[in-house]
Order: structure tokens, then sequence, then C-alpha cells
């Protein structure tokens, strides 16, 4: 017997699953409470399995649930795209986007492909880097559209995306006491350094440079090599590395945030695909973003 499933039951699924509440699925879906409990029921149903472990307290994917997740996921980033084939009018041209070396790391490659599957005729001319070296680069001209940390030489622009800032370093290390933090920092200006720099400030420690990379890859590199500490966005935390807390004497630090610079300059019209796909896929619950 053949079984069609219904998309908007599994939009519910992945926003229940996503968020880890139905109260907080209904306000992703745009539906109440009950209508995403009972979805859910009427998916369970379809498929003849259960999909959630449900208790007064908890709620849990099992282990069929987890095997649905990127089947949903591929089905409805189809349906989606089948849809703005059809609904969106198709831009074309190239695009000269810089992106900031600390914008989401892991997850760009594939944000930019699916990109690429979506709006097939605009070309991607990708430039990436510190964030002031881009802004000076949009102020010269030969960027369209900057993804940067806000505050960059002046950095203003659409909120993409927020993390919180942390010290970072080589599993099990120790800063020595009564001695200069050791510090592996980026050449300034570097708004990381400068951060870093006045959080230890605040607290009456010195530092000292121990060393300086060209690259966010090399820091993680020299921090994981014992050479010191430093502070990135969480998502540079990568196996090898640690965050060093308050528990350990460390100071707080505040957010970094990530803007969009440049979406209603001259390239308005190619720019405004990659603005309303961003927002709209930055925003899903998974990804913890801000759009």
């Amino acid at each position: 017997m053949r079984i069609d499933l219904d998309l908007d039951l599994l939009r519910a699924f992945l926003a229940v699953s996503e968020t880890g509440s139905f109260t907080a699925a209904a306000d992703v879906v745009g539906r109440t409470q009950s209508a995403v409990s009972q979805k859910i029921l009427r998916l369970e149903d379809l498929i003849g399995t259960r999909l959630f472990d449900r208790t007064s307290r908890s709620l849990a994917l099992t282990e069929d649930g987890r095997r649905l997740l990127e089947p949903a996921r591929r089905l409805l980033d189809l349906n989606d795209e089948t849809v703005r084939l059809f609904r969106t009018p198709q831009a074309q041209g190239t695009l000269r986007l810089g992106v900031a070396d600390d914008f989401i790391p892991h997850q760009l490659p594939g944000l930019l492909a699916r990109f690429r599957r979506h709006h097939p005729g605009i070309h991607i001319d990708l430039r990436t880097g510190m964030s002031c070296d881009l802004v000076a680069a949009m102020a010269r001209g030969e960027l369209d559209l900057a993804i940067a940390q806000r505050g960059a030489t002046g950095a203003t622009g659409r909120l993409l995306w927020r993390e919180p800032m942390v010290w970072i370093a080589a599993a099990g290390w120790r800063a020595e006491p009564d001695r200069p933090v050791p510090l592996v920092a980026l050449p300034a200006p570097c708004s990381y350094r400068r951060i870093a720099e006045a959080a230890l400030a605040d607290q009456g420690r010195s530092l000292q440079v121990t060393c300086t990379a060209s690259s966010l890859m090399g820091i993680q590199a020299a921090v994981r090599g014992g050479l010191g500490a430093t502070v990135l966005g969480r998502s540079f935390v990568a196996p090898g590395l640690d965050i060093l807390g308050a528990a350990e004497g460390w100071p707080p630090l505040p957010d970094i945030e990530i803007v969009l610079i440049g979406e209603d300059g001259a390239r308005a019209d190619l720019a405004g695909p990659l603005v309303g796909f961003l927002t709209e896929t930055l925003a899903a619950p998974r990804l913890q973003f801000v759009a």
C-alpha cells in the first residue's frame, strides 16, 4: 500500500524535535499546542511508529524519530526549493560577497551550496577574511555585500547571528599564577584581541601575546599546541580544546554579533534573494542564530 507523507505533519515533527517542546513548536509553525500534538499523533499513525518518548517532565526522540529527521529535512528542503523555482523571479548575475572568517565556520559551505541550488542564476564571487578588511573593501567598492562583525571599523547592518565569546585553551591547559596570561591573537586591529585585553585589565591581570596568527585556523592550531589561551566564538571550540570559565577565574565576555552590510546597495536585485535565504535559514531553531 502506498503512503503519501503530509509535509505539514513533517514540519510539525521537525519543529518539535528542534525546539524540544510542543509549546515552542507551536510558535514556530503558527499553530496551537494541541494542534501540533494532534499533527504528531497523525504522523505516528501514518507511518506506524512512535516518534517521541513523552513524560510529564521530558520529551525525547525515539530511535525511529531520529531516523526520520534527515529524510524529513530533505523532503521539506526539496518542497521549498521547488516552490521557489516557480514563485520567485530568477535573478541573474554575479554577487561579490565578503564573509568574515568567524561567521558559522562549520556550516558556511553547506549554506552557500543550498543557496546555489535555490538560485542557480546567481554566481557568488566569495571573499573571506577579517571583518575590518571586508568593511574596507566595501568602502572601496570591491564588494556588493559583506557579512562582518558589528563594530568592525564602524560596521552596522542587519543582525544575522549572535553567540557567546569564550576563553579557549588546549584541553588540560592552565595559566601559571602570578604571570602574564599568554594570549594567542590575530594581528591588531582585532576585536577579539581588544576584548580579551579589556576583560583581563578589568581583573587587574596583565597579558603577553605569545603568538600572532594570520587566520582563525592558525589561532586554533596555536592554542591546541599549548601556546596560550585565546578569545573566540563558542562555535570555534573543537576537539582538543576546552572552554575556560568563571570557575577557573576567567573574566566574563560579551556576545559576538555578525551583521549583513550593503543589502540596500547597487546590487539589491541580487542581494535580495541572499538576504531572504539567510533570514529564513538562520532563523531555523536548530541553528541557534538571530535573524
